[in-house]
């Protein structure tokens, strides 16, 4: 129940020695200071690690074919072999909880020759030969036109979609590439779709220089037969592709005559397993931020303890004469302990605020000044702050424990001696 009285007297208490309350705030307001801001920057430290995912769904794992180490069944070793199309039909009926299985084929690469040509114009380009599930693998923004569809891939129809990189190259400033033809490798294309990848890692700029056509097209203009060149293959939600893994590479070798045990047969690149050692790093680092923080806030609560002990040496006469004339130990306590939780509570959210500005100005310089690599929009959620909250309000219980114990210690006439 609010108690004006009692209010009156703790503002009376806090205020009694300004600079000494001050003094002891500060304590906590640089614990909790010290914690916003340690956790606003591990966030933008993962928010800038994790956009250099660049989107790609996450659990996901990239699948290629290498030179076979161990001999079997009479097979040598050192031999190269090549997935087929049979073989994606074949993960997908014998494995499951698999959301995506993706073949591809590629021309090109970095350093690669000149393959498109427009009019007097040429570029070195990546080219792939795709499937329209790729889209939600490596997510982009499709700018203009479409993206490939399964009608493209059953009348093996010569389109392609072009990266904003390859329409800078190729076209002028004011030149719609909708429409118009490109030839790849001495095969025409006509251009159905323009994109801009997501992401903003170091090879951002290469990944708008790409060009994607339906692979049955690619497979039919450049002879790869039956061929795969790779596959992206992404896991349904709650299931995780580093744990399906070996079952695809058990079919595999199966299916190729390859050694059970021939680990260097099938080269991956498991996606999952690289986002899973991230997440756990900043799962550390924001142990790492709790745990400085609460030490740095510690420090505080304890100087909000030593100068409770304190107050309550000064007003022993004072108390001294409350049980005199009935104030029951609880009386007592509950005042001691609402005045270190008001100096906590006040001094903590002071920090939060200022906190929430250093961090408000943190993301306008980078804003204005642009991205920093691997450090991006750092912030706090409301989450964040309801734990500062209750810890401070923990420890302002505990800081005053220890004084309203003293306090309700003393006895009235020992009190009342006391000069």
């Amino acid at each position: 129940m609010f108690s004006k009285d009692r209010w009156d007297e703790i503002i009376e208490a806090l205020s009694s020695n300004w600079f000494r309350t001050i003094l002891t705030a500060f304590g906590v307001l640089w614990g909790i200071f010290i914690l916003v801001v340690l956790l606003a920057a591990g966030k933008g430290l993962e928010n800038g690690v994790k956009s250099d995912f660049g989107g790609i769904a996450t659990n996901t794992m990239f699948m290629w074919t290498q030179g076979i180490s161990k001999p079997y069944k009479g097979l040598p070793k050192g031999r190269q072999f090549n997935y087929k199309t049979d073989d994606v039909q074949a993960i997908r009926d014998n494995v499951p909880n698999l959301r995506f299985i993706s073949p591809r084929n590629q021309l090109g690469g970095f350093g690669g020759t000149n393959n498109v040509v427009r009019g007097l114009k040429t570029g070195a380009f990546n080219v792939y030969g795709d499937y329209p599930e790729i889209i939600q693998q490596e997510p982009m923004d499709i700018t203009s036109g479409r993206f490939i569809n399964y009608g493209d891939i059953e009348e093996k129809r010569k389109v392609a979609i072009i990266g904003e990189g390859v329409k800078t190259a190729m076209y002028g400033f004011a030149e719609d590439p909708l429409g118009t033809y490109i030839k790849i490798n001495g095969v025409n294309f006509m251009v159905i779709g323009t994109y801009k990848k997501k992401g903003g890692n170091g090879d951002a700029e290469e990944e708008q220089k790409q060009i994607y056509v339906p692979f049955t097209t690619f497979s039919q203009a450049f002879n790869r037969g039956n061929n795969v060149g790779w596959m992206a293959i992404t896991a349904e939600d709650g299931s995780s592709i580093t744990e399906i893994k070996p079952q695809i590479f058990e079919l595999l070798k199966e299916r190729h005559t390859i050694h059970p045990e021939d680990d260097r047969a099938i080269g991956n690149f498991d996606l999952y397993e690289q986002f899973s050692k991230v997440n756990g790093l900043f799962i550390a680092l924001r142990f790492v931020a709790y745990f400085v923080g609460i030490l740095v806030l510690l420090s505080g609560i304890i100087g909000i303890s030593n100068i409770m002990l304190i107050v309550v040496k000064e007003r022993t006469k004072e108390i001294g004469v409350r049980r005199a004339l009935g104030a029951t130990p609880w009386n007592i306590r509950g005042q001691i302990l609402m005045e270190s939780i008001v100096l906590t509570i006040i001094s903590g959210m002071l920090g939060i605020a200022f906190a929430t500005l250093v961090i408000y100005g943190a993301n306008q310089m980078l804003e204005a000044n642009g991205p920093v690599d691997m450090f991006a929009n750092p912030s706090v959620n409301l989450t964040v702050v309801l734990i500062a909250l209750t810890i401070l309000v923990v420890s302002g219980l505990l800081a005053g424990l220890i004084p309203a114990q003293n306090a309700i210690k003393i006895k009235p006439v020992d009190a009342l001696r006391t000069e």
